[in-house]
């Protein structure tokens, strides 16, 4: 069947009212993105001044501290904008009418765009006014490395909210520590090279490690592999699609199984 823009889109308007008539649902878009900004903000200005003045930690760890923090945003964006549904008891409601599970898929993906940009221009503002960086100086060339972070947090996203369709509304504590869980591999304040080398290979399985590699190289004045970064967007990619198919793998268990109905009476508890 042909996707619906305006079933898809519905989906997204119903996030954009839940989100407006609430603080609480507001205030979590940029609050803890902007506290994170200000304690490594500082923190790198005190590496500064006690460190030789040659190096400037600012873009080598505020920068890449935002550009994961924009990744969480991504991931979180996409499992909150479903958890609404599961807190909702709202799930099963939604595939009562023609929704395709595409449409609600590619839903939550435009809900995390509108709403980690929320966080993203936050995080942007602090880090130019405050601490004096400027994603911006790297010009078009910070693109393809926010776009590998961006494919690769839908992925998760997508990833997160199919554990728990299949495991239940108590499962939800199997999400937010994942990013803590991927960050030792994806060398956000490191090399790749300081790992052992059983890290080494899980982390080259992992889009963001080419990311981080890229950016520290160009602070680092090193030559950039942009083939590096091609192969961290093709296994985004890759991700996205095995993502995506395992969610509609569970949601169709789901159904066959009757684990949806179980799935609902267990929100109501």
């Amino acid at each position: 069947m042909k996707i619906s823009i305006n079933r898809t889109f519905a989906i997204v308007i119903r996030q954009f009212y839940l989100i407006r008539g609430s603080f609480a649902r507001v205030f979590p878009l940029f609050a803890w993105a902007g506290i994170d900004m200000v304690l490594w903000g500082f923190l790198t200005r005190y590496l500064n001044d006690i460190v030789s003045p040659e190096f400037d930690f600012v873009p080598a760890l505020l920068g890449a501290v935002l550009l994961w923090d924009f990744f969480i945003r991504i991931m979180q964006g996409v499992t909150m904008a479903f958890f609404e549904d599961v807190w909702s008891n709202n799930f099963i409601n939604m595939f009562a009418t023609p929704l395709l599970t595409s449409e609600y898929v590619l839903g939550l993906v435009l809900s995390s765009i509108c709403t980690s940009m929320i966080g993203l221009a936050v995080m942007l503002v602090i880090v130019t006014v405050f601490f004096k960086l400027s994603i911006f100086v790297y010009g078009l060339m910070a693109i393809p490395f926010i776009l590998v972070l961006f494919l690769f947090g839908i992925s998760i996203g997508i990833f997160g909210s199919a554990l728990v369709l299949h495991f239940g509304p108590a499962s939800e504590w199997f999400i937010w520590p994942i990013p803590a869980l991927i960050s030792p591999f994806a060398g956000v304040l490191y090399p790749i090279a300081t790992l052992p080398e059983w890290m080494q290979f899980i982390a080259r399985l992992l889009p963001p490690s080419y990311v981080f590699e890229g950016l520290r190289a160009i602070v680092l004045g090193k030559q950039f592999s942009g083939a590096a970064l091609v192969w961290g967007a093709a296994l985004a990619v890759v991700y996205i699609f095995l993502a995506y198919s395992f969610f509609v793998s569970i949601y169709k268990n789901s159904l066959r199984t009757g684990l949806l109905v179980r799935y609902s009476a267990e929100s109501l508890n």
